[in-house]
């Protein structure tokens, strides 16, 4: 099973971008969405950014994380 991680990104530079990813910054590649900018939130999946989200939705869905993460 595959998952896809919410992160915020950090630095942009062509099709690439670093993500915050809870902490851990990651290369990723942004072909996928257009412009990709520094304070973008992005699902990654796979070391692509697949879609680009809100603030808001972003926080909601780490914070689902939070409680999975509790749960297990």
């Amino acid at each position: 099973m595959c998952l896809a991680v919410v992160g915020k990104v950090v630095e942009v530079k062509d099709v690439e971008a670093i993500v915050d990813i809870r902490g851990a910054k990651r290369k990723v590649n942004t072909a996928l969405i257009e412009d990709v900018r520094v304070g973008d939130w992005v699902v990654v999946h796979v070391g692509f950014a697949i879609r680009k989200m809100t603030e808001r939705e972003a926080r909601e869905t780490e914070q689902l994380w939070e409680e999975v993460l509790r749960a297990v």
